[in-house]
């Protein structure tokens, strides 16, 4: 897999040009990438969230939209509509923006649950269904949304059928002091970005991700991590099997982008939050004021013995 960190490091180092710090988080939207799933990325504004969408989508070289969200945004907005052409006397379906290899969703919970479930289809099967017509979508389909934690006027909170959809999810948070300093100086104000990679070789990427060994000591481990989460009384829902596929998967990009040929439980340990955070639901009257979902999270792993690192990688 040591084509697979060569890959990625060329797109980081590009990145880092534009947008300062947060490696680890670049790292979690690439291992989506490569999983062939889509982030949510929920933060206070004004904290780059929509700048690292743009910049992926920029270094892919694919095609890029973007969606504003509003409450008066509609399906048809979303996934296109059939308008009637006089010259031609007939109607001509005018392509939505979700019809792209990388789309934002810039503040999805500003947009009611009827057009967030146009997206559902495309998250789930990478195809729309318009005047009861599929069209597949091009490939690679990437999508980023992004939410803001604080507001609550006007927005409408993801329904956890659609939180269920993101491979991942993750908070950037502010950026270090000396990070801070060097954008105030302006020094992240680089020439354009331009293209480093290409639709295509990303899906040559995901191929070799999906052949990433997995031992059953690992798989093992995955799947005692989700029954935990179904066996314990604080939850009113434990991770459905989606949510085993995506930590199965985005374990497999993070050993990837390592340089590593096989999973190892650390790569099971640093995926578990991001892909499992949005996928606990908990009962308003077990979970703690003086504990996180984080912390919970950390206990279930505490309290799953861990495979010796011997025998896990391929023979």
């Amino acid at each position: 897999m040591t084509s697979i960190k060569i890959w990625s490091e060329k797109i980081k180092k590009h990145i880092s040009q534009r947008f300062l710090g947060h490696q680890d988080k670049v790292d979690l939207v690439l291992a989506a990438l490569l999983s062939g799933g889509h982030v949510l990325i929920e933060d206070f504004p004004g904290t780059g969230k929509t700048l690292l969408a743009k910049e992926f989508a920029t270094l892919a070289g694919g095609d890029f939209k973007q969606i504003q969200c509003t409450p008066d945004l509609l399906p048809s907005d979303v996934l296109g509509v059939s308008v009637y052409n006089e010259e031609k006397q007939k109607f001509l379906f005018r392509r939505g923006p979700v019809i792209t290899n990388f789309l934002l969703v810039d503040e999805i919970n500003r947009a009611t649950p009827r057009t967030q479930s146009a997206l559902l289809e495309a998250m789930a099967e990478s195809q729309v269904t318009v005047e009861g017509k599929s069209m597949a979508l091009p490939k690679p389909f990437f999508l980023i949304a992004t939410e803001s934690p604080v507001d609550s006027e006007g927005t409408f909170p993801l329904p956890e059928v659609q939180k269920d959809r993101f491979i991942l999810s993750l908070s950037l948070g502010y950026p270090e002091g000396y990070h801070e300093a060097l954008i105030m100086k302006g020094q992240f104000r680089k020439k354009n970005t331009q293209p480093v990679t290409s639709p295509e070789e990303i899906q040559e990427a995901r191929t070799l991700v999906s052949q990433v060994y997995c031992s059953d000591a690992v798989k093992s481990y995955i799947l005692k991590i989700i029954q935990a989460t179904r066996d314990n009384q604080s939850l009113m829902l434990g991770v459905s099997p989606r949510g085993t596929l995506a930590l199965y998967n985005v374990s497999q990009a993070l050993a990837a982008l390592e340089g590593r040929d096989y999973v190892i439980p650390e790569d099971v340990k640093k995926a578990a939050w991001p892909v499992l955070s949005k996928r606990l639901l908990f009962k308003p009257d077990r979970f703690g004021k003086n504990s996180s979902g984080q912390d919970f999270l950390n206990n279930i792993l505490q309290g799953i013995e861990v495979p010796p690192l011997e025998k896990l990688s391929p023979a």
